[in-house]
């Protein structure tokens, strides 16, 4: 038997860690493969040949892993550019080097770009003896072909409960206020909506819907003289109709081409105040806490991540399994329940799953129950999170052993 690799790439999320306890459980209970080895920081890692042996690990530390927030390979924002061959035959020849049947990729849109790239060069130069699988995980939910992203029903959760938390938190004093929390959400506008699941929320701006501002401002003022009040969720990449950002700080580079966003929520502020409809307001930005909160994951996320890292695994026994990325469908059911599919990763690389537009309501005023109908199911279940000195238990980052 050969060994294979599994290695995190892109943001992490709270459940991207159940993915990877998936993949060596599994090897466990059905060992295809003689080692499993991690990936330290991604692509960028295993050039430099960054590896540990994850074979023999632990139930505990495999129950722990699945709680852990964060990457615990570490993550990289690293571009395989296919005209670069000499990464492909440096990648290549670390596998050789590892005896690496199998590569597992753990990320999102680019990560799975990686995977296809790797399969053509593979196909291209004749190397039948290497795979390399894609499994999903995005607290954006914009990939295509899957229901939804492992990591995004945590970070909504998360979401839903501050939206919540925070509005009773505003609603104690009798004064006027507008109260904006801002989300993640360059392209797709999953994450505000999340905040829709709370019931409180006012008004809701996506990424999808041009911002019009006189529309937009005639709506606060109207929940202002309602109740005093106005519970505004934007997403970071709000846009007006001609694709300028609404965020402040807008034109930097991810490492993978890709606008560094952040300032959605101080503009609408900014806007606010300045238009003089309401006197006073707040701005609450999740940022990097909307995708490594795990002590309040979702069961089910946690439990689909782990599962996804299985089914990967137990694809992978096929020698033609190879530019794959095993996905997430949704049973037609009248309870919850979904199964697990593969499709081409050329199928999901570099394309964007929007948030439906006819999912929200007109004139920012929330989602409607197609959108809640959706998202609830997601959110639903909280693991027992087990504790080490009153604080959440974690594994310690491979990469920082």
């Amino acid at each position: 038997m050969g060994n294979c690799i599994v290695a995190q790439s892109g943001g992490p999320t709270s459940v991207i860690n159940a993915t990877l306890a998936g993949v060596v459980k599994a090897n466990q209970m059905n060992p295809i493969y003689t080692k499993v080895f991690g990936g330290l920081n991604g692509i960028e890692g295993i050039l430099q040949e960054k590896l540990v042996d994850l074979s023999h690990m632990s139930e505990e530390e495999n129950r722990i892993l699945r709680q852990t927030p964060s990457s615990a390979l570490g993550s990289c924002r690293y571009k395989l550019k296919r005209s670069n061959t000499a990464d492909f035959e440096k990648l290549f020849a670390v596998m050789e080097k590892y005896d690496v049947d199998t590569l597992f990729y753990i990320g999102g849109n680019d990560s799975m770009d990686t995977v296809f790239a790797l399969s053509e060069y593979a196909l291209a130069n004749k190397i039948t003896n290497r795979r390399f699988v894609g499994c999903p995980k995005t607290v954006d939910n914009d990939l295509m072909m899957t229901d939804h992203c492992p990591g995004y029903g945590s970070a909504a959760k998360f979401i839903a409960t501050t939206a919540l938390q925070t509005w009773l938190d505003v609603n104690v004093y009798t004064r006027q206020e507008v109260f904006i929390l801002e989300t993640m959400g360059r392209d797709a506008g999953w994450l505000a909506a999340s905040a829709c699941l709370s019931g409180i929320v006012d008004l809701v701006i996506l990424p999808e819907i041009p911002f019009d501002k006189e529309v937009f401002l005639k709506e606060v003022k109207k929940s202002i003289d309602e109740t005093n009040k106005c519970y505004v969720v934007v997403s970071e990449g709000a846009r007006y109709a001609d694709g300028t950002y609404l965020a402040a700080g807008e034109a930097k580079n991810d490492g993978f081409g890709h606008a560094i966003l952040g300032g959605a929520a101080n503009a609408v502020k900014d806007l606010i105040l300045t238009s003089g409809v309401a006197n006073r307001a707040k701005v609450q930005d999740l940022s990097t806490a909307q995708r490594c909160h795990a002590s309040e994951q979702s069961l089910v996320d946690v439990e689909e991540s782990f599962k996804l890292g299985m089914s990967a695994h137990m694809r992978s026994q096929d020698p033609k399994f190879t530019g794959q990325m095993v996905g997430v469908k949704r049973k037609d059911s009248k309870v919850y329940d979904v199964e697990y599919f593969a499709t081409a990763a050329s199928n999901v690389a570099n394309h964007v799953k929007n948030f439906p537009v006819e999912w929200a309501n007109p004139n920012f005023r929330g989602v409607n129950e197609k959108a809640i109908a959706y998202m609830r199911p997601l959110i639903e279940g909280q693991p027992v999170i087990i504790y080490h000195n009153g604080v959440p238990a974690y594994v310690k980052p491979y990469y920082k052993k």
